[in-house]
């Protein structure tokens, strides 16, 4: 008895602590900022067919030859610095918070867990990102959005809007971009999670294989883009509203007059660059993520 008490304590004693709350969200900040430097260009490419019909019918390869050839290169990494940090505050909420909601929602055992409470959870999460976020989301529109070879300043951006708009400019579109960012979250989080479960019972996979993350990444990069597009066109036309100008009212009068004045397929224009942002950005910030979780000693979402 003594002889098995001894062989007990060392494993008590060498229990990994669960990562605090902080790490959860400092590991998602982490991913999200990685995997946009990278995606930062289809971003630019899908914001600019958004606001613009003549970049619309140029189509998604139409765009970047455009682009390329009038503003160099770096006009597609134009806003990346804006874009980090709303990757380090808007993305890291939303994917570090996810699972901590998931508990107060009643989803974090896998038996009992159903997809509405899955997305629910992901919407939560979503909302607080999106209103942290808001900010460095309308600078990094109107960067992405500016034409010509002079890449422009965040500084003086922040500034020419404050002094238009003043604080009230930078939240312009945050009832829109909660709304599309509990849609994207919720999407994201609940089909990537309820995937997760579809690819090990047909696979026999674990949840820790990088198979069974990317096939459930990919998934739900789809579906994201299918419910998600139509939010993200109205935030995007709100964002990038002149700064000494209001064409649109809210969210709702911007819904009406895109649906009335261009036809409610306007909605889905650029699906298919929203489709490539968010498939690579979808796998590699939830790999990432995985990974980095694993890392630190926590179990896979």
């Amino acid at each position: 008895m003594m002889k098995q008490q001894q062989q007990q304590r060392p494993l008590a004693t060498s229990a990994v602590p669960p990562p605090s709350l902080l790490s959860q969200v400092g590991m998602a900040g982490s991913a999200a900022v990685i995997t946009v430097s990278f995606i930062h260009p289809i971003d630019v490419v899908k914001t600019r067919i958004q606001i613009s019909a003549e970049y619309g019918n140029m189509g998604m390869f139409g765009t970047i030859k455009s682009v390329v050839g009038e503003e160099g290169v770096l006009g597609l990494w134009k806003g990346v610095n804006a874009a980090w940090l709303r990757e380090a505050s808007y993305t890291s909420l939303r994917l570090g918070l996810y699972e901590p909601i998931k508990v107060v929602f009643g989803a974090a055992d896998p038996e009992t867990a159903t997809f509405m409470k899955k997305f629910l959870a992901g919407s939560a999460a979503g909302a607080i990102g999106s209103i942290a976020g808001n900010p460095f989301d309308v600078l990094k529109t109107k960067m992405m959005a500016s034409k010509g070879k002079q890449v422009p300043s965040m500084v003086k951006t922040a500034k020419d809007l404050y002094a238009n708009q003043g604080v009230g400019g930078f939240y312009r579109g945050i009832d829109s971009n909660i709304v599309r960012a509990m849609v994207l979250n919720g999407t994201k989080m609940g089909v990537y999670d309820q995937s997760k479960g579809y690819v090990v019972a047909a696979t026999g996979l674990a949840k820790t294989s990088l198979t069974t993350q990317f096939l459930s990444a990919v998934t739900a990069g789809f579906f994201m883009t299918c419910t998600v597009s139509p939010f993200d066109m109205i935030r995007t036309r709100l964002m990038n509203q002149p700064s000494d100008a209001k064409i649109y009212n809210n969210a709702l009068d911007c819904m009406i007059k895109i649906a009335k004045n261009e036809g409610p397929l306007t909605f889905w224009r650029g699906f298919m660059p929203i489709w490539s942002r968010f498939a690579p950005t979808t796998t590699l910030q939830l790999v990432i993520f995985e990974q980095l979780r694993g890392m630190m000693g926590m179990k896979a979402l």
